[in-house]
């Protein structure tokens, strides 16, 4: 296992990270087999686990603190806050008044007094950067959190809340949580130029593009989803979109093939390849999953084929770029861009 610096902080973090999305409801994994998932991650040489409260309503926080025990020192452990956690209108967005909140429920299901990194879901265009920004500062300050950082933000945001934290004497976000992969490579046109000039860590989410890189979607293969409407839409072969997926990853796994690899090595070492990104977030459901995603630990591709991937999918492409959940709120709610 690679460890890399995560941003500033001095903290070395494996450049292949567990991410706990699926633990709990979503993905239908029970306790024991979380149990059995972080055990093998963390012998592996896995040291970040990754989270959020909106996980299964907490569900994924309450398993991965019964689940790491007397290994929590042992780990960077990161969870977020922000999105809606209830129908209250006021538990959710990145207020102070949330904040403080979110935090001490995280940290009562996690089990533990503080976590590594504590991150901001999405931006919150409810909520001015000073206010969350002096919130996370003074929640560091208390020993509650280690460092902060944001998910999912649009680049010029990330550059707004480096300026507000300079021009308040503020904290500042340590990291960025971007989704990337072979099919989603928008942000090497914004974000990650502005991470690396702000020395931002970069942990990246669906490195295997929801399932579409885990080399069971191939075509004329039948495509398993879940029963949610949202999920199956992901997949349905008449969004013209999903064409354009399907037919990269035809390719890019004959390409896999002929460099000797699978197509979720390709995947993961293609992420890592990138000279802005600290790790990839992996999200296995299962151990058999965890297993093929850690087989791409210390794969190192070729110029020759990340050129080949080139050919496939264009530097700063997004092939589905509503996927990436990172457009400004106005573009998707009318009222919010009307008065």
């Amino acid at each position: 296992m690679e460890y890399r610096t995560l941003g500033r902080t001095g903290v070395q973090v494996s450049t292949l990270a567990l991410g706990a999305m699926n633990f709990g409801q979503i993905g239908r994994t029970e306790q024991k087999d979380i149990e059995s998932i972080v055990g093998s991650a963390l012998d592996a040489g896995v040291n970040l686990i990754d989270t959020a409260d909106v996980y299964s309503g907490g569900e994924s926080e309450t398993m991965i603190g019964k689940a790491l025990g007397a290994r929590r020192d042992d780990v960077v452990l990161a969870t977020k806050a922000g999105l809606p956690m209830g129908e209250e209108r006021n538990h959710r967005g990145s207020s102070r008044r949330w904040l403080v909140k979110a935090l001490d429920e995280s940290l009562r299901r996690l089990r533990t007094d503080h976590v590594d990194l504590y991150q901001i879901h999405r931006w919150d265009p409810a909520t001015s950067d000073e206010e969350t920004l002096s919130a996370l500062t003074d929640l560091q300050r208390a020993g509650k959190i280690r460092a902060f950082g944001s998910s999912t933000f649009p680049a010029y945001r990330i550059v707004e809340a480096q300026w507000t934290s300079r021009e308040r004497g503020l904290g500042r976000y340590s990291t960025e949580q971007p989704n990337y992969s072979l099919l989603q490579r928008g942000i090497e046109g914004d974000v990650l130029p502005v991470t690396g000039d702000y020395g931002l860590g970069v942990l990246v989410w669906s490195p295997l593009a929801s399932g579409w890189l885990s080399g069971a979607v191939r075509d004329g293969r039948e495509i398993a989803t879940s029963r949610s409407a949202f999920m199956q839409s992901r997949f349905d072969l008449t969004v013209p979109e999903n064409r354009a997926k399907l037919e990269a990853v035809e390719r890019l796994a004959a390409l896999a093939e002929e460099a000797g690899l699978t197509l979720i090595q390709l995947a993961l070492g293609f992420v890592t390849a990138h000279r802005s990104v600290t790790a990839a977030l992996i999200g296995p459901r299962t151990l058999d999953h965890l297993e093929s995603q850690l087989d791409a630990a210390d794969v190192v591709l070729s110029t020759e084929v990340l050129d080949a991937v080139d050919e496939i999918v264009p530097p700063g492409v997004d092939l589905a770029p509503a996927e990436k959940n990172a457009a400004p709120p106005a573009l998707n709610d009318p009222r919010l861009r009307r008065r």
